[in-house]
């Protein structure tokens, strides 16, 4: 070893042993574990829509299959999942709500009764940023119907958000707030044509 070597060797060291260790992503099968677990839902949250628009409101799970979005004022929009279908109920509007099949939206791999992030082709992204866990997922059935990349925290395993990439390339990232699990949700809250009837309309078939 010459006289250089002997200089920049403890010097190379010092600087690897600064940097950071990179945390090794929270496995497949942990998080799969810790989405069908999940029963009940209720926190606040923030979305960022693909035009950069911010809106708020509450969002309730009660899995497998039923969600609803309640959004603040101004917006007041209301989405809700029966377990099959999903329906936007605009107020401004005096149509009927618009609806199409749970399953087009990537939401329903967050919803479904079983959820296994290990089945083949479903997960295309799984990698850990420093901080979180993020993975990104696809119907293995239907990709063209975008991707959801969900965003984790461990110890103890917590999803934090998530981001939905629609099939025209839109992105919409979901930021939960303090999460209440395991309450009592009234399946009402989950109706989709009891909110209809109530709202005067008829949904769409």
């Amino acid at each position: 070893m010459n006289r250089f070597d002997r200089i920049l060797a403890p010097l190379a060291l010092a600087l690897a042993l600064a940097l950071p260790v990179k945390a090794d992503p929270i496995p497949l099968a942990e998080l799969s574990r810790y989405l069908n677990g999940l029963g009940t839902v209720e926190s606040p949250f923030t979305q960022v829509n693909p035009d950069g628009s911010i809106a708020t409101g509450t969002v309730r799970i009660s899995r497998p299959g039923r969600v609803r979005f309640e959004y603040a004022p101004p917006d007041r929009t209301l989405v809700l999942a029966d377990g099959q279908q999903v329906a936007i109920f605009d107020p401004k509007s005096n149509q009927p709500p618009e609806a199409y099949p749970l399953r087009r939206t990537p939401l329903n791999l967050i919803l479904a009764r079983d959820v296994n992030l290990s089945q083949a082709l479903m997960v295309v992204g799984h990698r850990e940023d420093g901080t979180t866990t993020r993975v990104t997922a696809q119907d293995p059935e239907y990709p063209e119907y975008g991707t959801i990349e969900m965003v984790f925290t461990a110890a103890p395993t917590e999803l934090r958000q998530w981001v939905i990439t629609d099939d025209a390339g839109g992105q919409t990232t979901l930021i939960l707030g303090d999460m209440r699990k395991g309450g009592s949700l009234n399946n009402s809250m989950f109706d989709i044509r009891l909110e209809a009837q109530r709202r005067g309309h008829t949904p769409e078939q």
